[in-house]
């Protein structure tokens, strides 16, 4: 596992352990991130046969010592044991591992937001009244469409 990392609005030196910045008041530390690189997938010629570019970093919920109780059960039941986010835009390794940990701290975020739940609101007197009344023109039109029927006079 290479310890350098390009330092990236989400990279931070915290007491002199490198972490990844999810949010205020949780960093997690880069030492309980795993991540490896692969060859990119799809045509590309000997570049991309060859080369290592693409970066899946994966970080243990279960195991981690960063996130505290609450954290740690909302993202178990929201994203699993296991968080995975990998990035295979670019050519070189260490951009492709710098918007890996950034997709990691987006989606580590998402899964620790709270979801407000919506509220059911009355219509308005207005548009009931809108509702029927495009209802009764929309039938007229219809109406208007048929066919004569013979005791139409």
């Amino acid at each position: 596992m290479h310890r350098s990392v390009t330092r990236s609005s989400y990279a931070r030196l915290v007491a002199g352990e490198e972490t990844l910045h999810v949010r205020r008041g949780l960093d997690v530390p880069l030492a309980e991130i795993s991540w490896r690189a692969t060859t990119p997938g799809g045509p590309g010629g000997q570049h991309a046969n060859r080369t290592l570019s693409r970066v899946e970093v994966q970080f243990d919920v279960e195991g981690s010592t960063a996130l505290g109780p609450r954290q740690r059960a909302r993202l178990l039941e929201r994203l699993g044991p296991v968080v995975r986010a990998s990035a295979a835009e670019s050519r070189s390794q260490a951009r492709n591992r710098q918007l890996a940990l950034e997709r990691l701290a987006t989606k580590l975020d998402a899964g620790l937001r709270d979801q407000t739940p919506r509220r059911a609101t009355r219509p308005t007197k207005s548009s009931q009244l809108r509702r029927v009344e495009d209802k009764r023109r929309r039938a007229q039109t219809k109406r208007a469409r048929r066919s004569p029927r013979p005791d139409d006079d």
